[in-house]
C-alpha cells in the first residue's frame, strides 16, 4: 500500500480516486450486447455466453434435478452456516417492516401511505472467481419477506454450464422463483427486455463487475430500476494504536482479495500503527490462495496519516466508502458523524466479514461514492410506497378555496373547475 502523509486538502480527490474504468472504456459493449439481446432474445444470450464465460449453454433455465443434485453436493456443515445466516438477516430486514402511516391533515382530509411489494425483480448474483451464494441471501430474504412474486436469480455458468451447487442450495433455501444459468452483460440486459427463457422484471438487484455496473445503469434507460450502481468492493478503515495491526491488515486483504479492481484504503493517526499493518499485510497476504489477486488490489491501495480525527473524518466523509471500519480510542466521535458510508463495523471484534455473511446487515452496499446519495439495499428496497387520501364534504369545503386560488396562479383552469364544481353543489 502507498503511503501518504498529511494530504493537503486540495489532493484529496486525486488521492481517493477510484482504480475503476470510466464509463465511456466500457460502454460500446454494453450497448452492443443490449441491443442484440432486444433483437434476437435467448440467440443472443447464448452468443455471448459463449463469448464471455466460454461455455454453450442451450437451455437456460436450472431444472429441479439440478437443484437436488446442488443440494446433495453441499457439505452438512456449510448448510448450517448458510442457515445461520439465513436465521440472522431474516431477523434483521423482518425488523425493517413498517405500519401502514395514516394522518388527518385537516378536518375531513386523510392521507395515509402504505407499502407495496414489487411484483418482479431479478436478483444478479457474480459467480465467476467466487461463486456469491451469500449474496442470495442477501437480495432473495428481503424480496421474500416483502412479498415479492416473481423472484428471478441469473448467475454465470461455470465451464461445465452449471452453476455452483451453494448457489443453488440457497437460492432453494430462500424461495427463488426461477433461476437463469447466465451472467454479465446478457443477463442484466435479459431481465431488461425479457426473453423466452428469461422473465422481464422491474427492478433488478446486485453486485458485479464494471460491466455488470454499467449494464444496470443502462437498464434504466429502458424503463427498469436498479438497486444502485454497485460496482468493485472497497473498504475503509480508520484506526489509530488502539487497534490491532493484525486484524486491520486481515480486513484490509479480506475486501482486496474481492478482485484486482477493489480498492482498500486505511486511515490513521499514528504512522506506527501505518508500519505495523503494513508489515502485516506482507505477512498475511502469502498465505491467501488469492495473493495475486490481493496483491493487485494492494498495490491500488493506500495508508493516509493524518494529524487528527476531525481531519480523518472529513476525509472519509468525502470519500464515502462502501465499508467503514472504526477501530480508535474515540469510536463514538465517528459514529455520530458519519455522513458518507454504506456500512459501518465498530471495534476490533467486528471484522466486515461479519456484514457480508451472517451478522444480519446487508451486504449489497453503494460503491465508488455513491453512499453521498444511495443506501445499501434493505426492505424497503423490494417495496413501493402509495399515498392514499380520502376527502369528506367537509374537507372539500376546507380546503377547496386554497386549492382554487393555486390552480387559478398556474394557469390551470381545469384544475380549479374540478374543485369548483363540487363546491357549488355542495353551497346549494
Amino acid at each position: 500500500m502507498k503511503i501518504i502523509n498529511n494530504p493537503s486538502k486540495k489532493d484529496w480527490n486525486r488521492i481517493l480516486e477510484r482504480p475503476t474504468k470510466t464509463v465511456d472504456d466500457i460502454e460500446g459493449t454494453v450497448n452492443e450486447v443490449f441491443l442484440e439481446v432486444q433483437k434476437d432474445g435467448d440467440k443472443a444470450i447464448e452468443k455471448y455466453t459463449q463469448k464471455f464465460d466460454g461455455v454453450s449453454v442451450k437451455d437456460n433455465l436450472v431444472s429441479e434435478n439440478e437443484i437436488t443434485e446442488a443440494i446433495s453436493l453441499v457439505s452438512d456443515e456449510l448448510k448450517e452456516a448458510i442457515k445461520v445466516a439465513h436465521k440472522n438477516i431474516t431477523v434483521f430486514h423482518k425488523a425493517q417492516k413498517t405500519e401502514k402511516v395514516s394522518v388527518e391533515t385537516t378536518n375531513g382530509v386523510s392521507c395515509w401511505q402504505e407499502k407495496r411489494p414489487i411484483q418482479k425483480v431479478g436478483l444478479y448474483i457474480p459467480g465467476g472467481t467466487a461463486p456469491l451464494f451469500s449474496t442470495v441471501l442477501m437480495l432473495a430474504i428481503p424480496a421474500q419477506i416483502a412479498g415479492c412474486k416473481e423472484i428471478v436469480l441469473c448467475s454465470p455458468p461455470n465451464k461445465e454450464g452449471k452453476i455452483h451447487p451453494a448457489i443453488l442450495f440457497t437460492a432453494n433455501l430462500c424461495g427463488v422463483t426461477k433461476i437463469i444459468k447466465v451472467g454479465g452483460i446478457q443477463a442484466v440486459a435479459g431481465l431488461t427486455f425479457g426473453t423466452e427463457a428469461i422473465p422481464q422484471v422491474y427492478k433488478i438487484f446486485g453486485p458485479g463487475n464494471q460491466f455488470v455496473t454499467v449494464a444496470k445503469q443502462l437498464a434504466t434507460k429502458y424503463g427498469v430500476a436498479i438497486d444502485m450502481p454497485a460496482g468493485p468492493s472497497e473498504l475503509l478503515v480508520v484506526a489509530d494504536d488502539s487497534a490491532n495491526a493484525s486484524y486491520v491488515a486481515s480486513d484490509l486483504l479480506s475486501q482486496a482479495e474481492h478482485g484486482a479492481d477493489s480498492q482498500v484504503i486505511l486511515v490513521s493517526t499514528s504512522k506506527d500503527l501505518i508500519s505495523k499493518v503494513d508489515k502485516e499485510i506482507q505477512k498475511q497476504i502469502l498465505d491467501l490462495p488469492r495473493k495475486e489477486t490481493a496483491q493487485k488490489a494492494i498495490d491500488n491501495s493506500k495508508s493516509i496519516f493524518v494529524e487528527s480525527d476531525e481531519i480523518a473524518l472529513d476525509l472519509i466523509n468525502e470519500y464515502g466508502p462502501e465499508h467503514f471500519i472504526i477501530c480508535t480510542n474515540n469510536n463514538d466521535f465517528y459514529i455520530d458523524n458519519i455522513e458518507n458510508a454504506g456500512s459501518v463495523f465498530i471495534g476490533n471484534y467486528t471484522p466486515e466479514s461479519a456484514g457480508d455473511y451472517a451478522s444480519g446487515t446487508n451486504h449489497t452496499l453503494p460503491t465508488n461514492g455513491f453512499s453521498k446519495a444511495y443506501s445499501g439495499v434493505n426492505l424497503d428496497s423490494f417495496t413501493k410506497s402509495i399515498t392514499f387520501q380520502k376527502i369528506s364534504k367537509e374537507g372539500i369545503l376546507n380546503i377547496g378555496s386554497s386549492i382554487e386560488l393555486m390552480a387559478e396562479a398556474e394557469g390551470l383552469q381545469a384544475h380549479k373547475n374540478a374543485v369548483s364544481i363540487r363546491l357549488k353543489d355542495l353551497k346549494n
